[in-house]
């Protein structure tokens, strides 16, 4: 592909060189310069790439991309004003604008994105449409998992996982969309086919994130200028301001009756394996819907999913199975077993997320309420004591184990949380090898018990004396059970 071709979208300034020649990749880590290639010259927090740009000519790119006035030999450069927006348009140009030929989703909001994107996919792979998602758990495509670093990843990386959906015979892309992604112009050089705003609540203040809640606020609001139809939860307060400007056609989903989309009479169903909830949908979707994940929070993350799935022509079976299927890695995940108690695994890792799970677990009115963590090694040992307190107060008995102790003695940083635990009366006991403390809560589970593993989630390893090993829970629980047996 042409140099020209790729600047086909951009606006910007021809600074010397010329634009008829082929470029072999567009690239904005110097580190990763290759013949030919376009490096684009990008501004963070920590690094200006700018002072790479020369290096960048020297290793052979053919074009350098620049905000800022500066001196380069060797190769053409390309002036605009944000490199940022330009890496998007150039990234979207040299994958063949995937979007074109996508349906594409994107979901913003403080909580609930990853939740939404995983039912959205449940739903609309049960209709037999291929779906691939983008988002805090890494890129899904097919059978394949790919790891990311940031919940929206750089645009270079999204056009490229778009290109790769398609290449698998993926027909529809979700996408969380991240207010600093969305900030950052991530997700720019396309038109989602939809947008979805979830909720808004204090959160990514200060540091190199955002300055106030407004410009939080506002960052997220910029996809519904940059989609077709946006799908709204008017049950929010932030929901006029979210629309700010917007360009989009609106629906809106919820429990108020101006709702397009309502739920009503939501309750909370429980079984062993199976903690969730069911509602009855009314106005574009008349049906009584269960979902697999547990908590009344769920039920507008439900809505969100079935409302866009409702535009992709998926039947209300599908809508169900989609829904009391549906399984999010690490979040409220349950894990089957043998017994008539429920085990779930959870990315819980501080005193807020811990204390948000547990409440809505005691909620099921378990037999006992079961609750294994620890506490992340090299870092502040308030949270150690503040996930003691909260699990002392909210668990019937706290199984206080390792997670990441990274440099520091395990024994150490449960011996902090047993300071947080022992401001409470809550039941505890201490086994530092995780294995161990996993196996001790299934062999003394009872009827009716929850017992929630917190910390890990997601997460296939353990982070000890600086080096990460394998570990993965759900292959532990396994092998567990198989001994057991």
């Amino acid at each position: 592909m042409t140099l020209e071709k790729l600047l086909t979208r951009m606006n910007y300034t021809l600074v010397q060189g010329g634009t008829d020649m082929e470029i072999s990749d567009v690239v904005y880590d110097s580190r990763k310069v290759v013949p030919g290639c376009v490096f684009v010259c990008l501004i963070g927090s920590a690094v200006d790439s700018h002072k790479f740009a020369q290096d960048a000519a020297d290793a052979g790119a053919a074009a350098v991309v620049i905000s800022r006035d500066i001196t380069v030999t060797g190769a053409t450069v390309i002036k605009t004003d944000d490199t940022r927006k330009a890496l998007a348009f150039l990234s979207a140009e040299y994958f063949g604008n995937p979007a074109d030929t996508l349906t594409t989703i994107g979901i913003t909001g403080t909580k609930g994105k990853t939740t939404t994107a995983m039912m959205i996919r449940s739903i609309l792979e049960k209709g037999g449409i291929k779906t691939g998602v983008i988002g805090t758990l890494g890129i899904f495509i097919g059978d394949r998992h790919i790891r990311t670093n940031n919940t929206t990843p750089e645009s270079y990386e999204i056009q490229q996982a778009m290109r790769q959906m398609i290449d698998e015979g993926c027909k529809c892309c979700v996408m969380e969309a991240s207010s600093l992604g969305i900030k950052w112009h991530r997700t720019d050089g396309f038109i989602f086919d939809y947008g979805i705003f979830t909720n808004f609540s204090h959160d990514h203040i200060g540091g190199v994130e955002h300055p106030t809640m407004e410009d939080y606020r506002h960052c997220k609001s910029l996809l519904f200028r940059q989609c077709t139809t946006g799908i709204m939860n008017i049950d929010d307060p932030a929901y006029e301001a979210m629309l700010e400007d917007h360009t989009c056609r609106v629906e809106t989903y919820g429990c108020d009756e101006k709702a397009q989309l309502r739920a009503s009479g939501a309750e909370l169903l429980s079984k062993p394996g199976y903690l969730g909830v069911r509602f009855r949908c009314s106005g574009t979707l008349e049906e009584t819907i269960d979902v697999a994940i547990p908590g009344m929070f769920t039920v507008h993350n439900a809505l969100a999913a079935i409302a866009v799935s409702l535009h992709m022509g998926v039947k209300p079976q599908q809508i169900f199975e989609g829904l009391d299927e549906v399984k999010v890695k690490g979040r409220v995940e349950s894990v089957p077993v043998p017994g008539n108690y429920t085990l779930l695994i959870d990315y819980a890792h501080n005193a807020v997320s811990m204390e948000n799970i547990l409440t809505t677990l005691r909620e099921y009115n378990p037999t006992r309420l079961i609750t294994l963590f620890g506490a992340g090694g090299n870092r502040p040992r308030d949270r150690r004591f503040e996930m003691g307190e909260i699990s002392g107060r909210l668990s019937d008995l706290s199984v206080v184990t390792e997670d990441n102790s990274r440099f520091e003695d395990v024994n150490d940083i449960i011996a902090d949380i047993v300071t947080g635990l022992k401001k409470t009366d809550g039941k505890y006991i201490t086994i530092p090898d995780r294995t161990d403390a996993i196996r001790y809560c299934i062999e003394n589970a009872r009827d009716g018990d929850i017992i929630v593993l917190a910390g890990k989630g997601h997460e296939d390893y353990q982070d000890k004396n600086g080096k990460k090993t394998h570990y993965d829970e759900r292959e532990v629980i396994a092998e567990i059970l198989s001994d057991k047996a």
